[in-house]
């Protein structure tokens, strides 16, 4: 397939090329910054610096693709909207471009529900998680907003505690619900499956909530 990739210098992005490269897909990385992104990567991947926030700019970069990917994500606790920004443009550009399969990373604490235990569900996500990230929960709940409010075959992808370290390979996940004592998953998993998804239709215009 032909992917484009936006956020993929971040630590889940980077994965999502790395991987798709390896199963042999086209992979187009828009950065800022070319040099964010390995070495070994730059030189397989074609690589357009492009400001994701500018649907005119990206709308090359996602011209004629199979699927798009954000693996956008705010950094830090503060008040921010790339998410919600950047998939507004990016949907743009599809829309305008006729690209219609768009995946998107957003976070797996943005709600509780009855995939949740008790504890989980009632306290740990509610009185703690939901406050401590309630910026970046914001971001991400109006870029899910964004996207279901759109025309697109699109599909979110709600991992929990993001790891740095080598992936399972495996997965669990739950369809418009959350996984049950889902509290972790390696990056380089959330990457696997964003990518098992591209071509999976019965998760077009669902939430996908993933976890090890």
């Amino acid at each position: 397939m032909r992917l484009t990739v936006f956020g993929a210098t971040g630590g889940t992005g980077v994965e999502v090329v790395r991987q798709a490269l390896a199963a042999g897909h086209e992979v187009t990385a828009v950065v800022r910054d070319p040099a964010g992104l390995p070495a070994e990567l730059r030189e397989r991947a074609e690589v357009v610096t492009a400001d994701v926030m500018d649907p005119g700019a990206i709308r090359p970069a996602v011209k004629d693709r199979d699927a798009v990917i954000s693996a956008l994500g705010p950094r830090g606790r503060g008040p921010t909207t790339v998410c919600a920004d950047g998939i507004r443009s990016i949907a743009a550009a599809c829309e305008a471009s006729g690209v219609r399969r768009v995946l998107m990373v957003s976070a797996s604490g943005l709600a509780a529900d009855a995939g949740d235990g008790a504890v989980t569900r009632y306290v740990v996500k509610p009185m703690i998680v939901q406050r401590l990230l309630r910026h970046a929960f914001a971001d991400m709940r109006e870029a899910e907003s964004v996207l279901a409010g759109t025309g697109l075959d699109w599909t979110v992808v709600r991992p929990p505690r993001l790891l740095d370290r080598p992936g399972t390979g495996t997965y669990r996940r739950a369809v418009d619900l959350n996984v049950r004592r889902g509290y972790q998953i390696p990056r380089a998993d959330v990457a696997t499956a964003l990518l098992d998804h591209v071509e999976d239709r019965g998760s077009v215009r669902h939430i996908v909530t993933i976890a090890t």
